[in-house]
């Protein structure tokens, strides 16, 4: 097996803004796979509040180049390498190429249904509130709204009123990005009910999850930086609701589909989200979609220009064309 390895600079159409940060553009990792006659490929973005960046994701595939030119699997290689964006980089590879081998999709691989188009949320960084307000008009083929929230009061409470007052038809989630105290999400909490909002995404800090302990929250609360991994998913049960899986956290597909399973199994939801990048880096996390009830999959709006094929968004649904990333040719 040959393995190639590139970094690619992703930019951004506009500065996106969530707690703590705003990004105008990313450096992605590519790895890209070949063996008699077939290739496969995977993109990582890597968890940025982790530092796992694009210099640490080569520096980690290079240090088991060995292992997987000698014809690692997708079991041995979570063995190999923990959670983040270099497994999932290679895990996603391997993938596509037993794909092109095979010649059977990915989904057929990994025993699901013929894939169908998503109901995606389309996320609306901070700002101030009459922007927030318009991009949501902007939006206007969106079901499914998710806003970016910051944890600073009243400005999140008038951001959310702004956002429901000009799409009163959507559902509408908020995500803190770890941006939220007890005191602050208590004080926003009226505002939030008010407003008819479906989820409460992360609102404390990872490490922070005790916090949540005899929180009256009478909104459904979803994990993301707390579940990085397979092993972070039971822990979730009894504090949170629904699991936000990411494949650049957990380290690619194979572990996603274990996560959803886990998930299911502890009665949890399951929803997917990522951490912005192409269509390359979308097609997997859109095939763990068909397993998941809430579906964060707009990475691509906010890049300035996508591969192809790209995904492809209308009626508020995404969904990706036969003939790219996992499918059987």
């Amino acid at each position: 097996m040959q393995l190639e390895v590139v970094r690619e600079l992703v930019p951004l159409s506009a500065p996106f803004t969530i707690t703590g940060y705003t990004f105008t553009d990313m450096t992605v990792v590519v790895a890209r796979l070949r063996e008699r006659g077939a290739a496969g490929e995977g993109e990582a973005a890597g968890v940025y509040y982790l530092e796992d960046d694009a210099d640490r994701m080569c520096a980690a595939i290079e240090q088991v180049r060995a292992d997987v030119e000698a014809g690692v699997d997708r079991e041995s290689l979570r063995r190999l390498l923990p959670p983040g964006g270099a497994r999932n980089a290679l895990d996603c590879a391997l993938w596509d190429l037993e794909a092109k081998r095979l010649g059977q999709p990915v989904w057929r691989i990994a025993g699901l249904e013929r894939p169908r188009p998503l109901l995606t949320t389309f996320t609306i960084p901070a700002n101030d509130p009459g922007t927030m307000a318009a991009k949501a008009i902007e939006y206007g083929q969106a079901k499914s709204l998710k806003l970016k929230l910051t944890g600073e009061l009243p400005l999140d409470a008038e951001r959310v009123r702004a956002v429901r007052k000009a799409r009163p038809d959507c559902w509408m989630g908020v995500d803190a990005n770890q941006g939220f105290t007890p005191d602050s999400l208590s004080a926003l909490m009226p505002d939030l009910v008010a407003c008819k909002v479906k989820l409460v995404e992360q609102p404390f800090a990872r490490g922070r999850e005790a916090d949540l302990d005899g929180l009256r929250c009478p909104i459904p609360v979803a994990a993301d930086e707390s579940v990085q991994g397979l092993a972070d998913v039971e822990p979730l049960a009894g504090r949170f609701d629904i699991a936000n899986i990411k494949l650049d956290k957990c380290g690619g597909l194979t572990e996603g589909l274990a996560m959803a399973a886990e998930a299911r199994r502890l009665g949890l939801g399951v929803m997917v989200g990522n951490m912005v990048g192409t269509s390359l880096a979308m097609a997997p996390a859109w095939i763990l979609g068909q397993r998941c009830d809430i579906n964060d999959l707009d990475g691509t709006l906010f890049i300035a220009r996508d591969r192809t094929p790209a995904m492809v968004f209308a009626q508020g649904k995404v969904s990706y064309p036969d003939g790219g990333w996992g499918s059987a040719q």
